[in-house]
């Protein structure tokens, strides 16, 4: 008969995360190993083993997890059927909200995702694809003009930029955190939003 796993075995392997997406951010992922994790968790490297079998597996789960919570952010936000704008001011909180926690898997996902399989990271960028998408559509419901220049996903892109880099600048004992910056950002990307002009495409004659 299979034994069970205990009551607390995912939050072990929560916590895990936790230590090993620090690590792989401050360190690097190659020069990580299970070792400095397991000391990390405060475990053996055997009882390491017993949640998960090797440290890319470590990887895979950071990365996985990460991108699947950005997911179901965009997901809750669309089920609440707010305007245009409220819709994108609270895709911002939320995400700035997310990343505050969530740095170091943020880190780990932007810079280690290239020591993945090809499977893995392309189910991984698919995902990121899909939150790219849905704050891409919200930029649509403002500036549904911009579907023909191919603008939304730019836009999304620079916006963030301003969201994805904010933990390489912002002090946790600063005096702003990131609950005050979120409609700084918000206000930011919205009043130049409608400033934003569609460019002349140049179009070349063959001579």
């Amino acid at each position: 008969m299979a034994r069970g796993r205990s009551p607390g075995y995912d939050d072990q392997r929560e916590m895990i995360l936790e230590h090993a997406a620090q690590l792989f951010a401050n360190r690097g992922y190659s020069a990580t190993s299970m070792n400095q994790v397991a000391e990390a968790c405060g475990f053996s490297k055997a009882l390491l083993y017993h949640y998960y079998r090797d440290k890319y597996s470590l990887l895979v789960s950071i990365a996985e997890n990460h991108v699947s919570r950005l997911e179901g952010l965009v997901t809750d936000v669309e089920a609440q059927k707010l305007d245009a704008e409220a819709h994108l001011r609270e895709l911002i909180r939320r995400f700035v909200q997310e990343y505050a926690g969530a740095r170091h898997a943020h880190r780990v996902l932007t810079e280690d995702v290239k020591f993945m399989e090809e499977g893995d990271r392309e189910r991984v960028l698919g995902t990121q694809r899909k939150v790219v998408s849905g704050f891409a559509r919200a930029v649509l419901e403002l500036r549904p003009d911009l579907q023909d220049a191919a603008l939304a996903k730019p836009l999304t892109m620079l916006l963030f930029g301003m969201i994805n880099w904010m933990f390489i600048w912002m002090r946790p004992d600063g005096e702003l955190d990131y609950d005050a910056m979120a409609p700084v950002v918000a206000d930011l990307f919205l009043g130049g939003l409608p400033g934003v002009r569609i460019p002349q495409r140049i179009v070349h004659v063959d001579a």
